[in-house]
């Protein structure tokens, strides 16, 4: 049987060299850099302006802005020469946290009644988190006054991503959670129409399309840092 043969040094040689140095056999991707003022991003949260960066996995482009579509971590990729750097947002792969009494959390809606609305942790603090966690708003929960006054339907709708403190460990299912500061309640939400409101009072939401208001339970509405 006839052996294999390896080719000379010298004709491997002759062959790499042949392979210039910028062939894309050899490029490295675009390097992933964290942006420095990293955090944790929900769906609908406004990254920056559509004209500076360019939408990539896990973001989409809404008039003039760039807005998350999954919870995470928001990223900048440089561009190319001649191209805008792009934003994306990942599931970063960390150490799964567990909320804790204490905790601000992240949450989004999943039902409600006329006694508590539940929802679905999505990060604790800055960190998303890995594993599923319930947690529970109580009507005496929703706000520190007038709480014989409280009707969940006009605090908070299925769909609603919410800022709560965790202020009990609850049953086994779920987490109590409180929204009775100022700077805590619904934070993103959409309209019937299905356009992503604005919040005008503590109390109210409006849709830009239709113009339509909408009782939430609404954080804190504080000026919006300039997107740089």
């Amino acid at each position: 049987m006839d052996h294999l043969q390896t080719p000379p040094r010298s004709t491997l040689s002759s062959l790499s060299s042949s392979v210039p140095a910028s062939s894309s056999l050899f490029a490295s991707p675009a390097p992933i850099v964290a942006d420095q003022s990293s955090h944790c991003v929900v769906p609908g949260e406004r990254l920056g302006y559509a004209d500076d960066f360019q939408a990539s996995l896990g973001t989409y482009v809404r008039k003039q802005y760039i807005h998350a579509s999954v919870v995470g971590f928001k990223h900048i990729v440089p561009g190319s020469e001649g191209e805008k750097p792009s934003f994306l947002v990942l599931r970063e792969k960390e150490t799964s946290v567990v909320p804790i009494i204490g905790n601000i959390v992240t949450a989004k809606v999943t039902r409600i009644n006329l006694r508590q609305a539940t929802l679905k942790i999505l990060c604790v603090g800055s960190k998303p988190v890995k594993e599923a966690f319930q947690g529970v708003i109580r009507v005496q929960d929703v706000r520190a006054t007038e709480v014989d006054k409280v009707q969940l339907y006009k605090c908070f709708r299925p769909g609603d991503v919410v800022r709560a403190e965790v202020i009990s460990l609850g049953d086994k299912r779920s987490y109590y959670l409180s929204t009775a500061k100022n700077e805590l309640g619904v934070i993103f939400a959409k309209s019937v129409a299905g356009a992503t409101m604005i919040p005008i009072s503590w109390e109210q939401m409006q849709c830009p399309k239709t113009k339509m208001k909408e009782f939430r339970k609404v954080a804190k509405v504080v000026a919006e840092e300039s997107l740089e």
